[in-house]
C-alpha cells in the first residue's frame, strides 16, 4: 500500500492533512491517535469508500476508487461502524462473504478460531457487541485477503479476549494475510497492531 499526500476535509475541518504511508508485504502497520484524529477517514479513503480531496492511493498498484472490484478481491476490511441485516445468521454471513472470494479460508475453521462455532445459527441482531465485532473481523478474513484493514477491532471486547484474538494472524500459517494494517487509538506492541481507545485493553 502506498499513500502520498492524502488530504480530506469536511467543510472547514481538515480530518487528514498530508498523510504519507508505505506498507510492504508481510508488514504489520498501526496508526496511533486520539479519537477524531482522522484514522477512520484514512482507512475509508485507502479502501476507496471515500474520495480523497487530494493525494494518491495505490493498493497493489491499483487506485481503489478507479478499480473497486479488483481491490475488493485483494483486500479485507473491518470498519469501525459496520452492520448486517438483523435476521441474517452467523453462518449465512460467513458463507456469503466466502462465496465472493477466489480462495476463501475454510468457513468452519474461521468460526472456531473466532469462537463463533457455538452461535453459527444465531442471528446478527441477537449478538452482543463483542460477538458482532468478532463476526465482522471474521468476514474481513474469510476471503483470504492479501491485505487487511482493521479499524478499532477490539471495540466492545473485554481485555482478555481482545488480547487472545490479537495473536490469531500468527496462528494462521500460510493462510494468514500478507499485510495487516490497523489504526489504533493507543499503541502497537509485540509485532501485532492492537486497536483500542482504552490503554488496558490494548496492553
Amino acid at each position: 500500500m502506498e499513500i502520498e499526500g492524502l488530504r480530506k476535509a469536511y467543510g472547514s475541518i481538515r480530518a487528514v492533512d498530508g498523510v504519507d504511508l508505505l506498507v510492504d508485504e508481510g508488514e504489520i502497520f498501526g496508526i496511533v491517535g486520539p479519537n477524531g484524529s482522522g484514522k477512520t477517514t484514512t482507512v475509508e479513503c485507502a479502501y476507496g469508500l471515500r474520495r480523497a480531496d487530494s493525494g494518491t492511493i495505490r493498493l497493489f498498484g491499483l487506485d481503489p476508487v478507479a478499480h473497486p472490484d479488483s481491490v475488493s478481491r485483494l483486500v479485507g476490511v473491518q470498519l469501525q461502524d459496520s452492520a448486517l441485516p438483523d435476521r441474517i445468521k452467523v453462518w449465512e454471513a460467513l458463507h456469503l462473504f466466502a462465496a465472493l472470494a477466489n480462495e476463501p479460508i475454510d468457513e468452519g475453521r474461521v468460526l472456531e478460531q473466532w469462537s463463533l462455532g457455538g452461535m453459527r445459527t444465531a442471528v446478527f441482531g441477537r449478538l452482543s457487541g463483542g460477538q458482532r465485532q468478532r463476526l465482522l473481523i471474521a468476514l474481513a478474513l474469510v476471503g483470504h485477503p492479501k491485505l487487511v484493514f482493521l479499524d478499532e477491532m477490539t471495540t466492545g471486547w473485554t481485555p482478555m479476549p481482545a488480547a487472545r484474538y490479537g495473536i490469531w494472524w500468527r496462528r494462521s500459517g500460510p493462510r494468514a494475510p500478507q499485510s495487516f494494517w490497523s489504526p489504533t487509538s493507543w499503541t502497537k506492541r509485540s509485532g501485532c497492531a492492537t486497536a483500542s481507545p482504552w490503554r488496558p485493553a490494548a496492553e
